[in-house]
């Protein structure tokens, strides 16, 4: 049975910390990363967390502690993994269009790196040869999200070392004495078919055969999230047992034994996590309700920037007669959450709980229109932390000089 948060411990969050504010429940973050250790028990496999959707200092805590690894996508998350007790062993770093500064800074702490350009790759080869081992970012060309703004992995992406190029990457390698030790790619996000997975491993196990140092397959992550009512995400036990079936076979027909690797993030926190805020007026314009809430597109941007859907709970009020409304924010954009959404009635002064608000919520929040970022909170063992303080006017004043 799923984990979820009582209405009643929302409500009492609500009351105690102010509004809006993000929070976590981390047996939910546990489930879901046993579901996938669950699934995949069969196969060599690590997780690394993708730390972008959500960094807070005590998720990351908790992420280690609950075994997980960490994966970064900029040296700063390194430093903050660090800063969490992840061993540099169990961090791994894949950004991209980035400076060869970086780069070194994540191989002197000592952490697992993916390059994803044949500039930075031939750079590092020149200065490091085969001293320290590294992954190759590329790009499949393969679509997968269906949605430009979440695909990563198709032909005009910016992502990684295109296929074309491998005799490029080859080059490299020759020419440098590169030590190649992992193939990685991320082809996009909310990725529901299997068989998007068993293409990717179908192009990798095919540039597997230029490197004979490989051990590890790094498939990214992308895993789909359920958002809306009756929606189904990935079918992780399906992918556990293909992952299994192609990787035994890659391992019987080459004699030779690979790791795979992931990197889940939205599918570990996006569940656990609901934004909850209050209703501070009600307005009609014609046959339109609009609810107005203490928060907009600063602090939660999802809804405008990918048009991402997200159920809505109205706590205080639940069983209200159903009415339409249009659920919008108080920034000066067209923020707007939901449109013609039935939600109990809603009354000023009510609270509103967005759900799936774990992953991408606050870590792209901002102090649009100079608001205040909400705080954070996290529940364990029943009980709720506050794990990040709601900012102040001296917030926005702090590195003004």
């Amino acid at each position: 049975m799923t984990m979820q948060l009582t209405r009643e411990q929302l409500l009492s969050a609500a009351g105690e910390y102010g509004t809006p504010v993000y929070i976590y429940h981390a047996e939910r973050i546990n489930e879901q990363y046993l579901r996938l250790t669950n699934a995949f028990k069969g196969t060599d496999s690590r997780f690394f967390y993708a730390a972008k959707a959500l960094t807070n200092i005590h998720v990351l805590r908790y992420i280690r502690e609950i075994g997980c690894n960490v994966d970064c996508s900029s040296i700063n998350e390194a430093r903050l993994a660090l800063y969490a007790g992840f061993e540099p062993s169990n961090i791994l770093y894949t950004s991209n269009n980035i400076a060869f500064e970086e780069i070194e800074e994540a191989k002197h702490l000592g952490i697992h790196i993916n390059i994803d350009s044949i500039s930075n790759l031939e750079k590092f080869g020149k200065k490091f040869g085969h001293t320290y081992p590294v992954g190759i970012r590329l790009r499949p060309n393969i679509m997968a999200g269906g949605n430009l703004k979440i695909s990563t992995g198709h032909a005009a992406s910016k992502f990684g070392v295109p296929l074309e190029d491998i005799e490029q990457v080859l080059r490299v390698q020759k020419e440098t004495g590169l030590f190649i030790r992992t193939l990685h790619i991320h082809t996009g996000s909310e990725i529901k078919d299997v068989e998007v997975f068993a293409k990717g491993i179908e192009v990798l196990f095919e540039v597997a055969q230029h490197f004979p140092e490989l051990e590890v397959i790094d498939l990214g992550g992308g895993f789909k999230v359920p958002y809306m009512p009756g929606e189904e995400g990935t079918d992780i036990e399906k992918l556990g047992k293909k992952v299994k079936e192609e990787f035994e076979e890659y391992e019987r027909k080459y004699n030779r034994h690979l790791q795979v690797w992931f990197e889940p993030g939205k599918f570990l926190v996006s569940e656990a996590g609901y934004f909850i805020t209050k209703v501070n007026v009600l307005k009609k314009a014609g046959n339109i309700s609009f609810a107005g809430v203490d928060t907009g597109l600063n602090h939660f941007i999802r809804p405008m920037f990918y048009g991402a859907y997200h159920e809505i709970e109205n706590i205080s009020n639940p069983s209200g007669e159903p009415k339409l409304y249009n659920v919008v924010g108080n920034i000066c954009e067209t923020d707007t959450f939901a449109e013609n959404r039935s939600l109990p009635e809603i009354r000023e002064g009510d609270f509103l709980v967005f759900s799936n608000a774990g992953a991408y919520g606050f870590e792209m929040a901002s102090n649009y229109n100079s608001r205040y970022r909400p705080a954070e909170v996290l529940f364990k063992n029943g009980l709720p932390q506050l794990i990040r303080r709601r900012e102040t006017f001296e917030d926005l004043l702090s590195n003004q000089i």
